[in-house]
């Protein structure tokens, strides 16, 4: 009787496991290239890189609800100052000291500007990479840096989002540092966004019931940083953001957007889309009004979603700052009294900018950190 041979089992197949992802390794890399997203786009990605992906608990929260018919900020109308001031005065007031968000129409500055800047912006990010990479740096030298991700290294996820950084004041970059493509639009659009900022911040101060000099006397538009953000199709937006969740720090921001849209701000109803309006600027109340209005004005929290169109969103913001950063901030004492105390102590606004680059981009720490 002849037995039948055992079988041996064949040995396991041998599986070659990928090293773990190494996400500091992958930013750097992606820092090295100078190109921002814009390059990853060109190179052709149909997938975005791991380190762009949010959590879910970020990404769960991308779409305003829709159960309730969306609320928008406030439109108002400066070429009523003429012959309403107190009326565009309680308008601003109310808009400041609710949402923190506004659109202004009717400010002054010329269309042909405002789509002459946007559009050499494009410009700007849409040149050759190797034109972008001269001015590619994470330090403003020169006043000039265009960079991808202001918080790359210290966010836990990056935006899909690319931006030129470029100092406006107290000391201006030099006229020939800035890229020559966008030189003289950015020049002319400082300009008039010093001219509505100072008419914004004047009718502001009377809203506090203050005199109209009281918020331009601390010299709340002398420190200026231009950003002009490029945010490119993204072939994967429900899994990133073009911006993340945060306040500004400074006083005032002076927002010119495209028509594409993203921008979100959170109010009390959830996350509302800030509808792109033609003509219109938008404004926002930053943290360090907040801290100087002793919170009679609010700082919000806003965020730009990832550009799902195949045209890219183009955005250029100019941040209000003192110039004097050694001067110290708190709220104002006409603002305080035993029954509404001061909520925050004084500081620099070197020890305030300080606090706010040193955190990534994640919500309103920054104001508590100087409370009382």
């Amino acid at each position: 009787m002849s037995s039948s041979p055992i079988a041996t089992p064949s040995p396991p197949p041998t599986t070659v496991s990928s090293p773990p992802y190494d996400r500091i390794k992958a930013v750097k890399e992606f820092d090295e290239t100078k190109s921002g997203v814009k390059g990853l786009i060109d190179s052709g990605i149909k997938t975005i890189p791991s380190f762009f992906i949010h959590p879910p608990e970020i990404l769960s929260d991308l779409t305003p609800r829709s159960d309730f018919p969306q609320p928008e900020i406030p439109t108002i109308d400066l070429s009523a100052v003429h012959h309403s001031r107190a009326a565009v005065v309680e308008q601003l007031r109310s808009a400041a000291s609710t949402v923190g968000f506004f659109q202004v129409i009717n400010h002054g500055v010329a269309p042909e500007l405002m789509r002459s800047v946007i559009g050499a912006m494009k410009k700007f990010h849409e040149q050759p990479a190797d034109e972008r990479k001269k001015v590619y740096c994470r330090e403003m030298g020169t006043g000039v840096s265009y960079i991808s991700n202001v918080d790359l290294f210290a966010s836990k996820a990056a935006s899909w989002r690319d931006t030129l950084q470029i100092k406006m004041g107290p000391v201006p970059t030099e006229e020939k540092e800035i890229p020559e493509v966008c030189r003289k639009e950015v020049m002319e659009w400082d300009k008039e966004v010093v001219r509505v900022g100072d008419i914004l911040l004047g009718l502001l101060s009377e809203g506090l019931g203050l005199g109209e000099e009281r918020l331009t006397e601390l010299g709340l538009s002398q420190g200026r940083v231009m950003v002009g953000h490029y945010y490119p199709f993204c072939p994967q937006p429900n899994l990133t953001v073009g911006l993340n969740s945060h306040a500004d720090p400074g006083a005032l921001t002076v927002l010119l957007q495209d028509h594409i849209g993203g921008l979100q701000v959170r109010t009390q109803h959830g996350w509302i889309n800030v509808k792109p309006l033609d003509g219109a600027l938008v404004i926002n109340i930053g943290d360090l009004l907040q801290i100087i209005s002793n919170e009679e004005y609010k700082s919000a929290d806003h965020r730009v979603l990832a550009n799902p169109s195949n045209e890219p969103q183009v955005s250029i913001a100019v941040f209000l700052n003192p110039g004097n950063r050694e001067k110290l901030f708190g709220p104002l004492p006409e603002l305080t009294s035993a029954d509404k105390p001061s909520l925050y102590r004084d500081f620099t606004l070197n020890e305030f900018m300080t606090r706010f680059f040193k955190k990534e981009l994640d919500g309103k720490s920054l104001t508590n950190f100087f409370r009382k």
